[in-house]
């Protein structure tokens, strides 16, 4: 399902009307979903609907009531571009029968394409005649509208989205369904109506502008549900009845009232708005979830001082937000701090009055936009500026981590809505739709998601801390909040660092395939929630980029690479570098979960800390029973590449054809370069680590390792260590710093 969505299970039947000219992809949709979904289904195609040859809208119709009767879901596979043409279909629908549209809106030129190239094509329309029917269907185009009677409405304009929709539809099991409303539109004057508030713009009661939007206070949904008539809220085509209309508008100032005292309550306070994360797209258990945040809005209301959480979802007939909001009730959380709420995030302030200056996002990993659902709508709302400054941060999220980003003051969240900060935050996935599903795996599961939650709230924290004196008086101010905005990222540009493998640029975006591991650098993988004033912190929440998780996956299942492991144990993996900067380069690797980086060693895990030092010093000795004339240096990087804990075992000839630029040699001859010896030294005396500056010492001038003298450049470098037969500096012949074989007297000053 498209992120941000809430998966219902009334178990109705569906009809899927798919609305697109010749060459848009509709019956290729419909194969790809029943070929993956449990859900039973049916094609309704003009094309072939009499035995194989073309028939008439009638023996559709026929047909997908006979399907409906036999407790099967449908898909109209005609092009239905009009609304007369759909409006028969549209008649399906019933309680128990839900009608959707999925609007295939590609490019015109994409589907003309297609369509004269194509051959065999059910209906013969294809080659030269193809392109002059498709222009003229798409002259007469009209996009379907919730006043229709559909109850459901998905469009797509690229095929990335395409692919979503078919991934939504795949995963529905037979007594599932998906929630109601109008998804992906993109265009500005669309009008997205969503359940009563159709009536609303027609009878007048509403504002103008994205009323199928509009935020109404949770407080109220119980009025709400009063004046609602339960058969036609579930279908946008059926009218209320007097009755319902008459109460409605008598409840019109009560629920403006309520809108208002509920933005009164919240005052100009620092918000952060969030939605649900996981129980859409990634179908997590509503129970398990909704205990989860409660759980963790308990832990950090003590920790935001007078800010506010606010949970916030489209409907209030969401079955997590319910729960949410029950289980608040019965823990006396304080209303003032927390509460539900029902709207649109990206219009919380312009359509209920609502002022949040941070909201979060249901990111996908990859931190695009596309999908639906909440991160869609978002990226969307807050225009091209969000995505530029999220992927100056990171290009990629890992679940149970978030990304804090700073909106620009050009974006038009900033300005319309009032938003400073958007953070992106991943959770669990149990879909098998989606990457990296856990497969019911709720163990796992419930940590990876209060991790989620965790560092939603810890980036929101952290934003509330390095707000300026006398902010809460002044949040709407837009001179404050560029101010904090500039700030932040003045500092964040101070804290980035790049070190990449240009030669292997490509393998980054690649599944692990080698028999060996990269160990490189860039400066994708660094999406830490760090804000204005903060100074450089490793322990903060740190993105992965999907080429750094090689590491974690052999250390999950080593016995899956046999062919790259040279040992594995309960605790540790050793393995070759995929990119040697030595002749001689070992990593030796945890296996302990949680364990990512130096940052997050302490001294409960100086046991493993020895016990990987020990391994490495074992493996000296057998690369030195090799060759005599190595000589080895045992440590960490202060901020690793990537994904788990590991240990460098290395030469010090530094012979390798992958040591090409300066960031490579300063990464292992400089204090970035940190000694197990001292690492454990530290870690046992003041319970972790000393991490260096990286990017001043990956950025010093090139010096030898053994004479220190300084060299322009990397070739010139390398000729002279070639014949360099210097000592090396006194500290690093003390404390076991360097391993050579007993008779080597060249590390001797």
């Amino acid at each position: 399902m498209f992120e941000g969505e809430e998966q219902q299970g009334k178990g109705n039947a569906m009809v899927v009307i798919l609305i697109g000219p010749p060459g848009s992809g509709k019956s290729t949709f419909c194969e790809e979903v029943m070929r993956f979904s449990t859900r039973p289904w049916v094609r309704i195609c003009q094309d072939n609907i009499a035995n194989g040859k073309a028939g008439s809208k009638a023996q559709c119709i026929k047909s997908a009531t006979a399907a409906l009767n036999d407790g099967k879901s449908v898909f109209i596979d005609r092009c239905n571009l009009d609304r007369e043409q759909r409006a028969e279909f549209v008649k399906l629908g019933s309680p128990k029968i839900d009608i959707h549209a999925v609007v295939l809106d590609l490019p015109a030129r994409l589907c003309i394409s297609r369509s004269v190239k194509r051959t065999g094509h059910e209906g013969n329309l294809q080659g030269g005649r193809a392109a002059a029917v498709v222009n003229k269907m798409l002259q007469n185009k009209e996009f379907p509208k919730l006043t229709e009677g559909f109850t459901r409405i998905t469009f797509c304009q690229n095929e990335t989205e395409v692919q979503d929709a078919i991934n939504t539809y795949s995963a529905l099991g037979p007594l599932e369904s998906l929630s109601q409303g109008v998804f992906g539109q993109k265009k500005s004057d669309a009008k997205v109506q969503l359940g009563i508030m159709k009536f609303f713009k027609k009878s007048g009661t509403a504002e103008s502008g994205n009323v199928g939007s509009v935020a109404t206070s949770d407080q109220n949904s119980a009025s709400l549900e009063k004046t609602e008539d339960k058969g036609s809220c579930s279908k946008a085509a059926v009218s209320f009845s007097d009755n319902a209309v008459t109460e409605i508008n008598e409840h019109k100032d009560q629920m403006k009232g309520m809108v208002k005292d509920a933005s009164a309550s919240l005052g100009d306070a620092p918000t952060l708005a969030f939605p649900s994360i996981s129980t859409s797209d990634f179908q997590f258990n509503h129970e398990k979830a909704s205990d989860i945040i409660i759980e963790k809005v308990e832990e950090f209301l003590d920790k935001i001082g007078n800010a506010r959480l606010v949970f916030v979802d489209l409907t209030h007939r969401s079955k997590i937000l319910t729960l949410v909001k029950e289980k608040a009730s019965k823990r006396n959380i304080d209303p003032n701090k927390f509460f539900t709420f029902v709207g649109d995030i990206t219009q919380l302030y312009s359509q209920g009055g609502l002022r949040c200056n941070v909201i979060a996002n249901a990111a996908n990993w990859r931190l695009k936009p596309g999908g639906g659902g909440v991160n869609a709508a978002i990226f969307s709302a807050a225009g091209a500026a969000l995505e530029v400054a999220t992927k100056e941060q990171a290009n990629t999220l890992l679940p149970g981590r978030a990304l804090v980003v700073s909106l620009p003051s050009n974006s038009p969240l900033f300005g319309k809505e009032g938003v400073t900060h958007v953070i992106h935050v991943l959770g669990p996935n149990m879909n098998p739709q989606r990457p990296n599903c856990l497969k019911n795996d709720y163990a796992t599961g419930c940590k990876i998601l209060r991790d989620a939650y965790t560092s939603l709230f810890e980036g929101f924290v952290s934003i509330v801390r390095k707000l300026p004196p006398g902010s809460n008086d002044n949040l709407g101010s837009k001179q404050s909040e560029i101010q904090i905005r500039n700030e932040t990222a003045s500092k964040n540009s101070e804290q980035k660092f790049r070190r990449d493998d240009d030669d292997h640029e490509s393998d980054r975006t690649k599944k692990y395939k080698g028999s060996h591991v990269e160990t490189k650098i860039s400066n994708s993988s660094v999406g830490k929630t760090i804000q204005s004033g903060e100074k450089f912190d490793r322990t903060a929440t740190k993105a992965w980029g999907s080429w750094a998780q090689a590491l974690y996956h052999i250390a999950k299942q080593p016995e899956k690479h046999k062919e790259v492991v040279l040992e594995m144990s309960d605790d540790i993996v050793v393995l070759n570098d995929l990119y040697p900067k030595a002749r001689k380069h070992l990593l030796v690797l945890t296996r302990l979960e949680g364990l990512e980086q130096l940052a997050d060693a302490r001294e409960e895990h100086l046991p493993l800390l020895r016990k990987m030092h020990d391994v490495g010093l074992k493996w000296t000795e057998t690369l030195l029973q090799e060759d005599t004339s190595l000589i080895f240096r045992i440590g960490y990087h202060s901020a690793p590449s990537m994904r788990q804990l590991h240990l460098h075992v290395i030469s010090q000839d530094f012979n390798s054809k992958h040591l090409k630029k300066k960031q490579h040699w300063n990464s292992f001859t400089t204090a970035f370069f940190r000694d197990s010896v001292d690492v454990m030294e530290e870690v046992s005396s003041h319970g972790k680590a000393k991490l260096e500056d990286d990017e001043k010492l990956l950025s010093m001038e090139l010096r030898c390792h053994r004479c220190r003298s300084a060299h322009p450049n990397i070739p010139r470098l390398k000729s002279h260590i070639t014949n360099c037969n210097a000592p090396f500096p006194a500290n690093l012949l003390q404390k076991g710093r360097l391993v050579s074989a007993p008779n080597n007297t060249i590390i001797s000053p």
